[in-house]
């Protein structure tokens, strides 16, 4: 069983550790612990994860995020994955820091890089990890809160929710999505933090 697992960011230095870039880092880590190397490939950086008899192929476009679409698209074709076997994982700013939703469908809820996913792919049937970056940004600065750094607090919290994502990238491929949104989506903040 082969799965595509996309995580969603921009390349360059000045990008990293950003809030829209926490799909790269959930890939970056999780080849770290398995001790992967990303190379770099037509539209993205690849690397394939073994896990229980399934393999992974973990991409980070190089599109930037607003034609992460056509990455997409080509590697579910050259790989053969059916697009029920593809994870998008994507920041949400409709949704508090510390909470992880899976869903199988549904609309770009505004985020520019689903929206291009969808109108590539044609629909929004394949399945998203939404990481919750919260909203707390005044009027007519979201995009400097996008793309802007974690908070030292966030920060702290950022190894434990990486993990919790990974373990979603895990199940996903073995349990089943049902499953996996049964046992991973919540808050994973204690109240007071956030």
């Amino acid at each position: 069983m082969k799965y595509l697992v996309v995580g969603i960011g921009n390349i360059g230095y000045e990008y990293m550790n950003t809030r829209h870039n926490i799909g790269f880092e959930v890939l970056d880590t999780l080849a770290e612990k398995a001790g992967l190397e990303f190379k770099s490939e037509r539209y993205g950086a690849r690397a394939q994860y073994r896990f229980k008899g399934r393999i992974y192929e973990l991409l980070k476009p190089n599109t930037f995020v607003n034609l992460s679409g056509k990455a997409v698209n080509y590697w579910l074709q050259k790989e053969k994955i059916p697009q029920s076997n593809l994870l998008i994982i994507v920041d949400d700013l409709a949704l508090p820091f510390g909470t992880l939703r899976l869903k199988l469908k549904g609309s770009d809820a505004g985020h520019n890089g689903l929206k291009d996913i969808n109108a590539v792919l044609g629909n929004q049937n394949y399945a998203r990890l939404r990481f919750g970056i919260g909203d707390s940004f005044s009027r007519g600065h979201q995009v400097d809160y996008v793309l802007g750094k974690w908070e030292k607090q966030e920060q702290e919290h950022l190894p434990l929710l990486i993990d919790k994502c990974i373990e979603v990238i895990r199940s996903f491929g073995t349990i089943g999505a049902s499953r996996t949104m049964n046992t991973f989506n919540k808050d994973y903040l204690p109240k007071e933090e956030e």
